[in-house]
């Protein structure tokens, strides 16, 4: 999925620098939300907002642990198979990691640019929307959510761990992690899911129907490939089969990050009292809203 040169080193790179950070100091705070020390900078953010995007860039827009790399794996292959072209990264494919400098690096990549972004719809660069670039959104429930970043968290070595799921979940709650709240995240991304150029992905519709999903991405895209092609493209693209490859891709925190993909995983770990907690705040925060509806939260996080 990425040029190993450039994608591993940066993982390797923010892992090492995991090694000797603590908890308490993994983050700092950029306009209200907290971000990685390891990964982020306040100088990288102030770049940011003179970024210039193109037209035919294709964002992929999530919170963290919602699939991410399983959409960048799919676009990834979908180029590959109109332009016979290896997609390659020469960058770290998350817009807002890295050094300032990156931005003017990328004026020299061929087109298209897939940027993936954890950023809130109005923290992105204007330009994105001026020149209209296609956004896709990927959503995923919030209790599995939680979970499979608890488990990056504690299963990566080098990462600062967590206590125990009870802190985590505290922290989650809260917004005091990587990328800040959830629920904020959603808030923000609900008004635009029906823009024009923005194309919503629920993960779990990606576990329940992967074929139907990549030839839906691939016409928003504005893609024309066979039924043999899409078929080809979803064959690679089970979380099985990402996952056998994911050391090649990935490096060492590949197995971690393609960990177990499954639909309803926070049943292990939620107790009544953070189960009800949650749905308190999904009521609260997104009850009777567009995003709310597309979540599917009755099917995927009521016992």
């Amino acid at each position: 999925m990425a040029d190993k040169s450039k994608f591993i080193e940066f993982i390797d790179e923010a892992l090492e620098k995991s090694k000797e950070t603590a908890l308490s100091r993994l983050f700092f705070t950029y306009q209200g939300i907290p971000y990685p020390v390891t990964m982020c900078t306040s100088e990288t953010f102030q770049a940011l907002d003179a970024f210039e995007a193109r037209h035919d860039d294709i964002v992929l827009a999530s919170y963290p642990k919602c699939g991410s790399n399983w959409i960048l794996h799919i676009v990834r292959e979908l180029i590959f198979a109109v332009s016979k072209k290896k997609y390659e990264y020469p960058e770290f494919p998350v817009l807002e990691c890295g050094d300032s400098g990156k931005y003017q690096r990328m004026k020299q990549f061929p087109s298209p640019r897939i940027l993936a972004t954890h950023l809130h719809y109005d923290k992105l660069p204007e330009s994105i929307f001026k020149n209209k670039a296609k956004i896709l959104v990927i959503f995923r429930n919030p209790k599995d959510t939680a979970v499979s970043f608890f488990h990056f968290h504690n299963n990566v070595p080098d990462i600062p761990s967590y206590g125990s799921w009870d802190e985590f979940f505290r922290q989650f709650m809260k917004g005091q992690v990587s990328w800040g709240s959830y629920f904020d995240f959603a808030i923000n991304w609900n008004k635009h899911l029906d823009d024009e150029n923005v194309k919503f992905i629920l993960y779990e519709d990606l576990k329940e129907n992967l074929t139907d999903e990549i030839k839906q991405i691939a016409e928003f895209l504005g893609f024309s490939l066979t039924e043999e092609q899409i078929q080809t493209i979803s064959a690679k693209s089970t979380f099985p089969a990402m996952r056998a490859a994911s050391q090649e891709t990935h490096g060492a925190v590949g197995p971690f990050l393609f960990r177990k993909g499954e639909v309803g995983d926070w049943k292990n770990l939620f107790s009544g009292a953070q189960n009800q907690e949650m749905d308190e705040k999904f009521e609260k925060s997104l009850a009777g809203t567009s995003l709310g509806a597309k979540l599917k939260y009755e099917s995927y996080c009521q016992c």
